[in-house]
């Protein structure tokens, strides 16, 4: 078993309640300014989760609603004006971030899945194709943050163009697959080195899902996915794909 120093335990602590923190706070302030698209209500205190302070600076700028919702429960808010003023690199920032929520969403279930229930990372070719179990959870990481991925983008494609069932999943294939593939590559790269590169050689083995050491570099690692789903966003918005947002 790994043993983790006091300073990076409590580093890890502090990241993961200010996060949380941060979460709770997009969440009770869009109970009163709620986005214009249900599916964002969900995104952006995900994106808060791993991002902290920095995701909510940017929700604060470019997608907190302008007008709060009055007492009698009718919708008086609106996201126009930051629709309209976004910047290119917010609007593909806030496409990544969209992709994201789902691959965060997944990634969270699919390892504690795997923790609590190891005959789940059996069937993904634990002990069979992978003698590291690391490698199971990430396969059975990616099936799930792909499937909740594209439920995100598909939310958002109805929402927008109201297409049949068929044609709006595989527009949401069509925007977010590759976006999906590149933030996971990014996040599996950054996994790698912390728990393989730091952790195993340094602290005696790689952080389990029950530390908070390695959900701070789940954190990290979520950065380093949106960075490089970034240019796949900018690409698939360029060329028709994906709808800025």
């Amino acid at each position: 078993m790994p043993h983790f120093p006091l300073w990076l335990h409590c580093l890890s602590i502090a990241s993961i309640a200010l996060g949380v923190l941060c979460a709770l706070f997009i969440v009770f302030d869009e109970v009163r300014r709620p986005q214009s698209m249900w599916i964002m209500n969900c995104v952006w205190p995900l994106m808060a989760l791993f991002a902290g302070v920095f995701g909510v600076a940017f929700y604060w700028r470019w997608a907190r609603t302008d007008d709060a919702m009055p007492e009698t429960g009718a919708k008086h808010s609106s996201d126009k004006r930051h629709a309209g003023a976004n910047p290119w690199v917010a609007s593909i920032a806030k496409a990544t971030t969209h992709c994201g929520a789902g691959c965060t969403l997944g990634d969270i279930i699919a390892e504690w899945t795997a923790f609590l229930f190891p005959v789940v990372v059996v069937a993904f070719g634990w002990k069979t194709l992978f003698a590291e179990k690391m490698f199971a959870v990430w396969l059975f990481d990616f099936l799930l943050a792909f499937l909740l991925g594209i439920a995100f983008q598909y939310f958002t494609i109805q929402l927008m163009r109201h297409l049949p069932v068929g044609e709006g999943i595989l527009a949401a294939m069509k925007a977010d697959a590759a976006s999906i593939t590149a933030w996971q590559i990014g996040m599996y790269g950054m996994m790698a080195v912390a728990q393989f590169l730091w952790f195993a050689k340094a602290y005696g083995g790689p952080a389990t899902a029950d530390s908070p050491e390695f959900w701070f570099v789940m954190q990290l690692a979520m950065l380093c996915g949106f960075v490089t789903s970034f240019p796949a966003n900018a690409l698939l918005i360029k060329f028709g794909l994906k709808e800025a947002m």
